[in-house]
């Protein structure tokens, strides 16, 4: 079954640091896409950051500019997002997922999120203190 697992998600407090990691199970990315989602409690899912497989090019939502990175390590088959200086908004359920279309992850945007193929089952990043 293909699938992709989120990790590292946890509690940190307001200016601290996580790195979350999405592998895939029984593929590879060097193919695909990659868009990490998150969605609050009571809130519309948003699409944080993307890294395509054609260039390494990257997009970022407002909301993260500057403090959020993602990179793609092929020879670990991982994405990582190493967020910084955390703020209690980024209190969220974390998603990564995969796409093979190559018409997602733009100059605008991560989505369409409807257009990603295999998702991940979350991981928990609450900012708190």
């Amino acid at each position: 079954q293909l699938q992709l697992v989120e990790s590292g998600g946890g509690l940190v407090q307001p200016g601290g640091s996580l790195r979350l990691s999405c592998a895939p199970s029984g593929f590879t990315l060097d193919y695909y896409t990659i868009g990490w989602f998150r969605q609050a409690p009571g809130k519309e899912r948003e699409g944080v950051s993307c890294i395509t497989s054609r260039d390494g090019s990257t997009y970022y939502a407002d909301s993260v500019k500057g403090r959020f990175t993602i990179s793609r390590d092929n020879a670990k088959n991982t994405v990582y997002l190493q967020m910084d200086s955390l703020k209690p908004e980024d209190t969220a359920v974390y998603y990564c997922a995969a796409d093979s279309s190559g018409y997602v992850c733009t100059d605008e945007a991560v989505g369409p999120a409807l257009v990603y193929e295999y998702w991940g089952q979350g991981t928990q990043v609450t900012v708190s203190s």
